[in-house]
């Protein structure tokens, strides 16, 4: 099981593939940076894209295995991924995972979606989930913890949330998605912290101990990412998960650390 990035880093080392990252937009120097590491730590090459499209038609052609997005919006990559005719789109929904490093939890906190579904419904917060839970399988969890984030812990019409939460966790227990743990609704508070939980009276088999971390929405996920970098002196990774190849997606505005562990994180899909 990965517990920190250093550990992610070891596994891409070992990788007998090498692969090719193509870059989309323009190459900034955090990314052609984070680039020239990777080739020096772990032997990927890369080539430029240029516009979104014409990276994705890379893709296409088979000219590299890895997308990364360098200096241009989320949005306009997005677009040129999903598009149904010259996408890389699998048929199935994309998801975006974060995984966040931070000093104040002992391992890696991997949050979905604060960067691609803007408000999922009940199926899309499944697929959501099984995107997820398949990543990290992937990468050594048995039987990863996971939160279905709310404000509280009590079922209420009036927060659909927490009934979706609520038949999600359900689903889980009936075997759904697989070896898992899944709770909700549960506020983050008793995710992250079992003395909460406790403190709260509330029952819980991944108090203190949750791995993934899934948001009612995009803004709920968003906000909480970036929380975990500005106020929570977190390190992110991201990516993007159901598309025909892996995709390196974070802020413009991430620092080089940030885009190695993010090509670490989607390499570890390959």
């Amino acid at each position: 099981m990965i517990k920190n990035f250093a550990q992610l880093e070891t596994k891409m080392a070992n990788m007998a593939k090498k692969p090719t990252i193509v870059l989309a937009g323009n190459a900034d120097d955090a990314s052609m940076e984070a680039l020239r590491l990777a080739n020096e730590k772990w032997g990927v090459n890369h080539v430029l894209g240029g516009t979104a499209e014409e990276a994705v038609q890379l893709i296409k052609d088979g000219k590299g295995s890895v997308l990364m997005k360098g200096g241009l919006p989320t949005g306009e990559l997005l677009k040129a991924v999903v598009d149904k005719q010259k996408g890389i789109g699998l048929g199935g929904l994309m998801s975006h995972l974060g995984a966040f490093q931070t000093p104040n939890y002992h391992k890696l906190m991997f949050v979905t979606d604060g960067g691609m579904v803007t408000n999922p419904d009940m199926e899309q917060k499944a697929n959501i989930l099984k995107n997820a839970l398949g990543f990290l399988r992937s990468v050594g969890y048995e039987q990863p913890k996971t939160a279905m984030l709310c404000a509280v812990e009590t079922v209420s019409d009036k927060m659909q949330e927490t009934v979706d939460a609520q038949k999600i966790a359900k689903r889980a227990k009936e075997g759904e998605f697989g070896s898992c743990i899944v709770e909700g609704p549960i506020a983050f508070d008793l995710a992250v912290s079992k003395k909460s939980a406790q403190l709260k009276g509330f029952d819980s088999e991944i108090a203190g101990e949750t791995d993934l971390f899934i948001a009612p929405n995009i803004a709920s996920g968003n906000i909480l990412g970036k929380s975990l970098i500005y106020m929570g002196q977190a390190v992110m990774a991201g990516c993007v998960l159901g598309a025909r190849v892996p995709i390196v997606l974070v802020s413009r505005g991430a620092s080089t650390e940030e885009k190695v562990a993010s090509m670490a994180l989607a390499l570890a899909v390959e």
